[in-house]
């Protein structure tokens, strides 16, 4: 028995790896894979184990950006290390708007708005901006062409854009990378920005759903949480190169339509075949 839910989360871990950084809802894919593989878990470690299993995914953010992010390192000269700062604190900025309202309204949100119509929904309608957002800056050239160039107030904008994914179905890099591009930024640039975003965001959230659930865990939620994470790490890596590669030749249109399609066929599932 034990075996079979370490395969489960193997899968599961699989999934949140690629769809938390790629704009097409870790939340949607999450819910239908668990409709057909369900955790034979309480619903409280379940729900903790949904949200705690991103810690893999930033982790892996962590290790990519390490030396990007670092800002204590003594390869980097003064003025390298003022602009890693520099960027830490526009991350910062960009992530009060959400967390505050996440810590005020969490579990409200979640009762409103964790429902299978409510992710379908979102899922087609951010995929449709997808489309348009890109269809609109066909002609135009970004504003923002790097992180350095990327001012205080954009990135409290992009916040704002963040506070949308809290919403289940959105996608918190859909939102953020969304936002960037409205805002004048790259698609490199929007992209790499939220994978920074993630991880205060991500950490937090983590520490928030621990601290519902608790510190005292059976063998056997040891196993599942640790392979759900430790999968979870090695595909995100895998994904976020591969999503870095795609941006640099291709637009998001292809994610739109693919959102479009799977808000669709979440709604028909738990609408008529459930």
């Amino acid at each position: 028995m034990e075996f079979i839910e370490i395969l489960k989360a193997v899968i599961l871990g699989v999934v949140e790896g690629i769809t938390e950084w790629l704009p097409i809802s870790s939340t949607g894919h999450m819910l239908l894979v668990d409709e057909f593989i369900q955790l034979s878990m309480s619903e409280e470690f379940k729900k903790m184990f949904f949200v705690v299993i991103q810690l893999g995914a930033i982790l892996a953010v962590a290790l990519l950006y390490f030396n990007k992010l670092n800002p204590f390192s003594r390869r980097k000269s003064k003025r390298q290390r003022r602009e890693v700062w520099q960027l830490w604190f526009k991350v910062i900025t960009a992530v009060i708007p959400a967390g505050v309202i996440g810590v005020l309204y969490d579990d409200k949100i979640d009762e409103l708005f964790f429902n299978p119509f409510t992710i379908a929904v979102t899922l087609i309608l951010y995929g449709v901006l997808f489309i348009i957002v890109e269809n609109k800056n066909k002609l135009k050239s970004p504003k923002t062409d790097s992180l350095r160039e990327l001012t205080y107030t954009t990135a409290f904008l992009i916040g704002i854009f963040q506070v949308l994914s809290l919403i289940p179905g959105t996608s918190r890099s859909g939102a953020t990378i969304i936002g960037g591009m409205i805002l004048g930024t790259s698609r490199y640039v929007a992209t790499e920005f939220t994978f920074f975003l993630a991880i205060p965001v991500m950490f937090g959230a983590s520490l928030l759903k621990l601290r519902k659930f608790g510190l005292v865990f059976t063998g056997a939620e040891v196993a599942v949480l640790s392979t759900g994470m430790i999968v979870s790490f090695i595909v995100s890596i895998l994904a976020i190169k591969f999503l870095l590669g795609y941006i640099k030749r291709n637009d998001f249109k292809a994610f739109g339509y693919y959102r479009i399609s799977l808000g669709i066929l979440v709604f028909l599932y738990f609408q008529f075949l459930r």
